[in-house]
This record gives structure tokens, sequence and C-alpha cells, in this order.
């Protein structure tokens, strides 16, 4: 159960990338279940059908638009349909990302670049497309980022560097587009159950090991998750921007590197 109405956000449109799977999926069903009308974006075309199918049958307003956040053409005309349909935009929630371990030494340069571009590239593009139209009443920026560069995490290179930068965009954003009425914060989820990163890389004794270095002793969910993206599009937040808000159950503080439990 939500800790917020149901109305919180009545009248208002969000867009939501990365929304196909996942973390993004469950953010864009929460934004649905409390009043607005969600554009999901993604590369593939069913798993959007199949998220939109879901939040309509549970009475919300969804457009499914196939789009690659690493084409800035193809932002604009996701932001295009949303103006055609909606007429205006007032939330955006950077969720696209692409991730794979991989040591330095033998992660190639379009390995690297591949994540940055998705990551990082993916959601300057989505922010820089959204503005014309968050700009026109203001609004709010979620950018979902990770704990990874907290520390050295061995394997992640990539995902820590694009990481990284999305906290930096996520800051000089909000100073660049704070007058305009645009609040810009970030989320840095920890462990989430049920997202396709944890069921393919914390297996059974694995899992197990990995749930002893949290604080809170459990893996997060996507509802949580969601539940922190609803907090921050809310007036609760008025006066919040540049901020990045962990959500890990208190992981990071205790400065485990979980993939070194893979050795």
């Amino acid at each position: 159960m939500s800790s917020f109405r149901e109305d919180l956000l009545r009248g208002q449109v969000a867009l939501v990338t990365g929304g196909g799977s996942g973390i993004g999926a469950g953010i864009a069903a929460a934004l649905a279940g409390h009043g607005a009308r969600v554009a999901i974006c993604g590369r593939t075309q069913a798993k959007l059908d199949a998220v939109a199918e879901g939040i309509v049958a549970a009475g919300g307003e969804c457009l499914a638009l196939a789009a690659d956040v690493r084409r800035p053409e193809a932002l604009a005309a996701v932001t295009a349909a949303i103006e055609a349909r909606w007429g205006q935009l007032d939330v955006l929630v950077n969720g696209a990302a692409g991730n794979f371990l991989a040591p330095a030494a033998a992660l190639s340069a379009n390995g690297f670049g591949t994540v940055v571009d998705i990551d990082l590239k993916g959601t300057f593009n989505a922010c820089k497309a959204a503005l014309p139209l968050l700009e026109r009443r203001g609004g709010v920026v979620i950018n979902i980022s990770a704990t990874l560069h907290y520390a050295g995490t061995p394997l992640q290179a990539h995902a820590a560097s694009a990481k990284a930068g999305i906290d930096a965009l996520t800051r000089t954003l909000a100073v660049e587009w704070g007058p305009l009425q645009i609040r810009v914060n970030a989320i840095a989820p920890g462990p989430i159950a049920g997202t396709e990163g944890m069921e393919r890389l914390a297996p059974g004794a694995i899992r197990e090991r990995m749930t002893a270095q949290i604080p809170l002793r459990r893996f997060g969910t996507i509802a949580e998750i969601a539940e922190a993206v609803l907090f921050m599009v809310s007036p609760a937040s008025a006066y919040m921007t540049g901020a990045v808000v962990v959500v890990d159950g208190g992981q990071w503080l205790t400065g485990t590197n979980f993939v070194g439990l893979f050795g």
C-alpha cells in the first residue's frame, strides 16, 4: 500500500525512460496509480506494450513509444508525441540503463562507451528533449543513479563512471534550471529484488552473502524505489533540488563492494 494519496499527481503528465521493465516499469505504474498520465519509452515495443496494458487495466492512461535514448531525435519524437496527446509534461524520470560485469583490462572502448551512452548521455538527451515542455509550467526531473562510484567497485568501471556523471549532471542542471522552477534530483538504489540485474547476479548462496552485508539485512523492492520517486515529485520535496537520495538499506555505509563476493 502506498504512503501517498491516490490523487497526488492528478492533472500531471510524466515520462519514464527505460519504462519497459524493472524499476522503470514499477515507477511508471506508481505514477499512473497516483493520477498521472504516463508516457514510457524503451527499445522494445513489446515490453512497453505489456507495461502499458497493465497500467490501462488498472485504470490509468499510458502512451508507449519505442525510442533509444542514445538518439536525441528519437527522444524529440517522444516529447512531440506527448505534446500532441496531452499538451504538457511535468515529470521526467530517467531510468534507462545498461550494464554488465567486466574487468577494466578486458573492457573494450565500445563496451565502456555503450554504457556511458545509454546511462549518462541518454539521461542528458532526455533532459534536453524534455526541457521545452518542462519549462512552460515548471516540473521535476528524477535521474536514477547508483552507489557504485561511492567506493571502488570491481568490474564496474563503465557503469560507475556513467553513474558518477549522472550525479554531476543532476547537480549542474539543478543550478541551471532552478530559475525555471524545474527541480532536478537523483535516486541511487541499492540491490533491488525482482530486477533483471539482481536475478542474474545474485542466485542462491550469493544472494544470502550479499544480504548479510546490508545493515537492514534484505534487498529493496521496486515498490520502495517507486515510493521514493513519489516523494521526490510530491509537494513534500518542493524545496529539494540537486540532491542524490540513496535508497539502499544502508549498504554503501559498510563500504562493501558486492562484486567481490563473487570471487
